[in-house]
């Protein structure tokens, strides 16, 4: 007589059916599963996302080691002059950091961003403080560190937007952590616009006092810094009584800040 086997009740007719497995998890995707063009844009942004990310690493791995030629405010400020039918020529040299006077490297810190040493890119107590300021004045004062500037002005145009700031982050966090701050600085001397179509302290330094900038004296070089903020509307050749004032601050907190040491382990 036959044994009737055993039901295997976990195996009933009852028990839902599991579906087969077709390669792709059945949580990821169902609507772009539905719709494959869906499917195309998002691995066409994910290449494209990807291949930008390539290509900026490769940039400033690049000029971590050449120099800095032109950049994009070079190019605008060419622009314009041409536009208004006037000499467009451009003053630059490029020149290596220690062949720059250290007074000059000194001068540009002391004025622009004294924690330089210090930070990774972004001085968030300067940040705080404009902040609070801001809701005061009406005319808003920046608080960009010499790295950001070197971000916008060697990869970025100029002009204000989101999109922009937010590259401009990308590219400090970059050269923060691949180029260092010497190198940095070394560029940030060599393309800061100093005048009207001149970019960087050796030409300033040849075009206005007539030498290079190995031999910049204390004031000459608080000088040059005294008109970054804004070189078009402030002279390094004919400086107005502002200018002047401004020179001497700068020195004074060279000599605050401890003279060419402060930079000795940058």
């Amino acid at each position: 007589m036959n044994t009737p086997r055993p039901v295997n009740r976990l195996r009933s007719s009852t028990s839902p059916s599991i579906p087969p497995r077709s390669g792709r998890s059945p949580h990821v995707g169902p609507s772009i599963r539905q719709r494959p063009w869906l499917e195309w844009v998002v691995r066409l942004v994910t290449k494209l996302v990807l291949l930008s990310f390539l290509i900026s690493l490769g940039w400033v791995i690049l000029l971590k080691y050449l120099p800095v030629s032109v950049t994009p405010l070079m190019i605008s400020r060419k622009l314009e002059a041409i536009g208004e039918n006037q000499n467009s020529q451009l003053y630059k040299d490029w020149t290596p950091y220690e062949d720059i006077s250290k007074e000059a490297a000194l001068a540009v810190v002391a004025s622009e961003d004294q924690a330089f040493p210090k930070h990774w890119g972004f001085d968030f107590d300067e940040i705080q403080d404009a902040l609070k300021e801001n809701q005061r004045r009406k005319r808003p004062r920046g608080a960009s560190t010499i790295s950001q500037q070197v971000a916008k002005n060697v990869f970025l145009w100029n002009g204000r937007s989101y999109l922009r700031k937010g590259l401009e982050v990308y590219f400090t966090f970059l050269i923060e952590l691949i180029w260092g701050k010497e190198r940095i600085l070394e560029v940030y001397l060599n393309v800061a616009e100093t005048g009207p179509l001149t970019f960087g302290v050796e030409a300033a330094s040849r075009r206005y006092y007539g030498h290079s900038s190995r031999t910049l004296t204390r004031t000459e070089a608080a000088r040059i810094a005294a008109v970054l903020p804004n070189p078009r509307l402030f002279s390094i050749k004919k400086p107005s009584a502002y200018t002047q004032k401004r020179t001497r601050q700068i020195s004074q907190q060279m000599r605050y800040l401890g003279g060419q040491r402060y930079l000795e382990n940058l």
